[in-house]
């Protein structure tokens, strides 16, 4: 299916691309979540009418991002878990949990956004994690977990 992107879409492409995607992928992501139109000849006109607005949309986006990001920056958060002696957490870390913690030191940070590529933490000690706020903005944190006994 050809689209047109509304956004910026990571390893697609960016705002005004016409790319060819699967049926699925257009139809149950990019689109209901307004990252897509279908390209057809009066969507690529509208597009055309709106995308000095769409465009001024993005680097709105982009500059919110930054501005967070230079906050997050270099920023250690600390999660307190019950662990064995070993070191080893009784459960573990997940972005949820690092998302709380972030929304307790004043970030709203959705937790879709936290990237955790080794998986969930399952041991006691320091981890870098990645926060993905914009296509562009990628900002790595410390996530600090301390065992209690």
């Amino acid at each position: 299916m050809q689209i047109i992107l509304l956004d910026k879409v990571g390893k697609l492409g960016a705002l005004g691309d016409v790319v060819k995607v699967k049926d699925g992928y257009a139809r149950n992501y990019l689109i209901p979540h307004g990252l897509a139109k279908r390209a057809t000849e009066a969507n690529k006109a509208e597009f055309e009418a709106r995308r000095a607005e769409l465009e001024k949309a993005q680097a709105d986006k982009l500059a919110a991002a930054q501005a967070i990001g230079a906050k997050l920056e270099g920023l250690t958060v600390q999660i307190v878990r019950k662990a064995g002696m070993d070191g080893r957490l009784f459960g573990s870390v997940s972005n949820i949990d690092v998302a709380d913690a972030l929304v307790a030191q004043g970030f709203d940070i959705e937790r879709g956004s936290i990237r955790m590529p080794d998986g969930h933490l399952k041991e006691v000690g320091d981890k870098q994690i990645d926060i993905a706020l914009h296509a562009d903005v990628v900002v790595p944190i410390t996530v600090s977990v301390l065992g209690e006994q």
